[in-house]
């Protein structure tokens, strides 16, 4: 639209004619956002918000009375705030490209100032310090012309042929060289430690494999062996087998044969014995029968003998009573009594004698003598 403006990003629209501005400005700020602007009556020019970078390269003299060349590089740029952009406006809107020598100017001011009350260690070794003061004492004074910055770098330190820097960095590079030289060292050791236990791993592994193979071949020996040994050792097997076969079959044909020897000649020898045995006691017994009943035939033919001897017994018994002075006080009844009382003598005499022949285990043993009509009887 004719007479409408619009400011970039990274621009401030100054708009100047007509009433002024905020805080008494000569011009009105519009960021961000456009706005009509009237040919003719209004002017409008844009300042710069982008960041922009200003180089210092400074000779200075150190606090030990040492000319060091410092270069720095220092990032800035407008401030956002209105106060700002109308500070930066006022001084750099005709010319921005000044912004960039004055900041540089500041700084190689402040850069003087503060490497004076340092020593080169403090500003070789504190780099961050030096940027850091550098920075706080400038602060108050680019804002006064609108300018904020954003960072301070030390790029380089530099001492020319005086040789301070690189004689302090002496011991510093001897410790370093030792220490690489120590670290280059364990390195070349650990290296070499590595190398050796990678030969010693290859040694084992090459052992393993040795062994390994040697079992193989030994067990592809076995079983070539067993192999070649497997038809002898089946024959021997078999062969055994014929003769634990036939020994067994010998061992049956030797019972066997016991068995026929036990029933031809031992049972027939052990049924004569039995028989002979039977036999004799069949013998004995029939002896001892005969011989007790000889015994029996005996003491009854003894029996008989003085039963038919009693009589005369009593005859002569009483024969021997007729001459004898004999006073019979009853008459017939005690000649009676005394006829009887010698029978049952003659009784107890027999019972007597039989008792002594029935105590005797050999009939032949005892040998009683009886008279008889006939003379004296032996009995046995």
């Amino acid at each position: 639209m004719f007479g409408y403006r619009v400011p970039a990003p990274d621009e401030a629209m100054l708009i100047s004619g007509g009433r002024r501005g905020l805080g008494g400005a000569p011009f009105r700020v519009v960021t961000g956002h456009g706005k009509f602007v009237l040919p003719v009556f209004r002017k409008t020019r844009f300042l710069s918000l982008a960041m922009a970078e200003a180089e210092v390269v400074e000779k200075c003299v150190t606090k030990q009375g040492i000319a060091l060349t410092v270069r720095a590089v220092i990032a800035f740029k407008v401030g956002n705030d209105h106060e700002s952009i109308v500070n930066a406006g006022q001084r750099f809107l005709s010319d921005q490209e000044q912004m960039s020598v004055l900041t540089g100017r500041i700084f190689a001011g402040h850069l003087r100032s503060i490497i004076g009350s340092m020593t080169v260690e403090e500003i070789v070794t504190e780099r961050q310090k030096l940027a850091t003061e550098v920075l706080d004492t400038s602060k108050a004074e680019m804002a006064k012309i609108g300018l904020h910055v954003d960072s301070l770098q030390i790029q380089s330190i530099d001492d020319g042929a005086t040789g301070y820097i690189e004689a302090m960095s002496q011991p510093h590079k001897a410790a370093i060289q030792r220490a690489a030289k120590i670290a280059q060292a364990q390195a070349n050791q650990a290296s070499v430690e590595a190398e050796q236990a990678a030969a010693r791993k290859q040694a084992e592994f090459a052992r393993q494999t040795a062994v390994v193979q040697a079992e193989f071949s030994a067990e592809v020996d076995r079983a070539k062996a067993q192999a070649d040994q497997a038809g002898p050792l089946a024959r021997a097997h078999a062969q055994q087998e014929v003769l634990a076969a036939q020994t067994e079959l010998a061992l049956k044909q030797a019972e066997l044969r016991e068995k026929e020897l036990i029933a031809e000649v031992v049972k027939p020898a052990q049924a004569d014995a039995e028989r002979i045995r039977v036999l004799a006691l069949a013998e004995a017994e029939r002896m001892k029968i005969q011989a007790e009943a000889a015994a029996s035939y005996d003491r009854v033919a003894l029996d008989r003998m003085l039963i038919d001897q009693l009589p005369q017994i009593v005859k002569e018994a009483s024969a021997g009573l007729a001459g004898a002075n004999v006073n019979v006080l009853n008459g017939a009844d005690g000649l009676g009594e005394i006829a009887a009382g010698l029978v049952g003598q003659g009784l107890t005499i027999l019972d007597s004698v039989r008792k002594n022949l029935g105590a005797t285990d050999d009939p032949g043993s005892a040998v009683e003598r009886y008279r008889g009509d006939d003379g004296p009887v032996e009995v046995r």
